[in-house]
């Protein structure tokens, strides 16, 4: 079945030789309208699921060490009743762990070094259940016995501080005890039984875990304050909490993984979202560059155009020539920038470690960064809003330059040929 004369042109047109200087320099065009089509829609994916990347590595490294859902006490006191409450959120079909903790800031000190660090008292049975990190840790967090004051510190954290395992390191708890000479700082050495990499910076440089029973009586409090709960689906977290804040027997805080860290993660869709806009805008210039192709090809073939209009052809066969013309350099642009950003993408764990290798330079220091190396994460809810808007921008550009060439007149263009 023969293809319509207004594709076959249009196509032609598109590959045109380069017989003349002119038709050269229009080809010269055409191929850099194309080249900045494929370089806009690349950078979009690379950037897109760069960023997509970091936002999920991040998000799960963090949710190693933190839980989905966190249940406190009242005015982030002791839980009077522990026990009641985990069974209470066990009969939740969406939860599928659960364990005290307590939690609380103080001070750790080796020699005259000294670090303001989060302490967790946790149970080491019951901790694997919740987060990913106390699974993989499991054989250090066993030396946790109560009444055995060992503590478990962040890799970075020991680093800073220099001890190693069977070290003796000193918790300063807030609110010291009242004596005759006044108030004095309540103290209690302990011994690091181990250490933790998370890969998250923030924890691992700020984190001490301890038994519970043993953080318990560190802080003078009668039990756990909150429990931690891990969910079948992490993204249901929100609602999860809400159904628990119904059917929980007393007055609790519950706090999900979102709200935890809720202003960095809206900084990243807001960053996102601009990024998104801004190389939007990259791949609108490079389409729109296909006007003044598609305005020098029209002057060019005005001779063409009136000797198509004098055997029969229509207004809308000749705009419809210079559409296909400018449509299959957006098409060819377009898909030749996802396959560029899609193989970048795919593999940017190779490219960036070979560049800060070749450069000596670090692109993410871990602790500004939180991660220390490049992740990607291309997804198709990003990938075809921009193949979309690429396509739909270069069929826009065509549309101006079409028209025109539809509105020539024959005998104006034939009079000098």
């Amino acid at each position: 079945m023969a293809l319509p004369y207004e594709l076959v042109l249009g196509w032609r047109y598109t590959r045109a030789g380069r017989a003349t200087r002119r038709n050269g320099f229009i080809s010269f065009i055409s191929g850099v309208s194309m080249l900045g089509i494929s370089l806009g829609v690349a950078a979009l994916i690379i950037v897109l699921s760069v960023m997509n990347g970091f936002q999920k590595e991040v998000r799960d490294r963090m949710l190693g060490v933190v839980s989905h859902i966190e249940i406190y006490g009242p005015g982030g006191g002791v839980l009077q009743d522990v026990d009641r409450t985990l069974r209470e959120v066990r009969r939740n079909p969406d939860v599928v762990g659960a364990a005290p903790f307590v939690a609380a800031q103080s001070l750790l000190a080796r020699g005259e070094d000294m670090r303001g660090t989060i302490v967790r008292g946790i149970d080491p049975k019951l901790e694997s259940q919740v987060t990913d990190l106390a699974a993989a840790s499991q054989p250090v967090l066993d030396k946790l016995t109560p009444g055995a004051f060992n503590v478990v510190l962040g890799a970075e954290l020991a680093r800073t501080l220099g001890v190693r395992e069977g070290d003796p390191v000193t918790v300063i708890a807030p609110g010291g005890q009242v004596t005759p000479a006044g108030v004095v700082p309540r103290l209690k050495q302990m011994t690091v039984a181990g250490t933790f990499d998370s890969g998250h910076f923030e924890y691992d440089s700020g984190l001490v875990l301890m038994h519970v029973e043993d953080a318990a009586r560190l802080f003078r409090l009668e039990g756990p304050t909150g429990v931690r709960l891990k969910l079948r689906d992490l993204h249901q977290a929100r609602e999860v909490a809400a159904q628990l804040s119904t059917t929980l027997s007393g007055d609790f805080l519950i706090r999900d993984w979102t709200r935890q860290n809720r202003t960095w993660f809206a900084a990243v869709q807001l960053e996102k979202r601009m990024m998104f806009i801004i190389l939007t805008l990259i791949v609108a210039v490079a389409a729109f560059n296909l006007v003044s192709t598609l305005v020098m090809t029209v002057q060019d073939k005005r001779a063409d155009i009136a000797i198509l209009r004098t055997l029969g052809a229509s207004p809308a066969s000749i705009m419809g020539i210079f559409v296909v013309q400018g449509a299959a350099v957006g098409v060819i642009g377009t898909l030749a920038g996802l396959l560029l950003g899609l193989g970048i993408a795919a593999n940017i764990d190779v490219i960036v470690p070979a560049m800060e290798s070749a450069l000596n330079a670090s692109f993410l220091p871990k602790d500004i960064y939180l991660i220390s190396r490049m992740p990607s994460d291309p997804q198709s809810s990003d990938i075809v809003p921009i193949a979309i808007i690429s396509l739909v921008l270069a069929f826009v550009a065509t549309l101006y330059p079409s028209w025109r060439a539809s509105r020539v007149n024959p005998a104006e263009a034939l009079r000098y040929e």
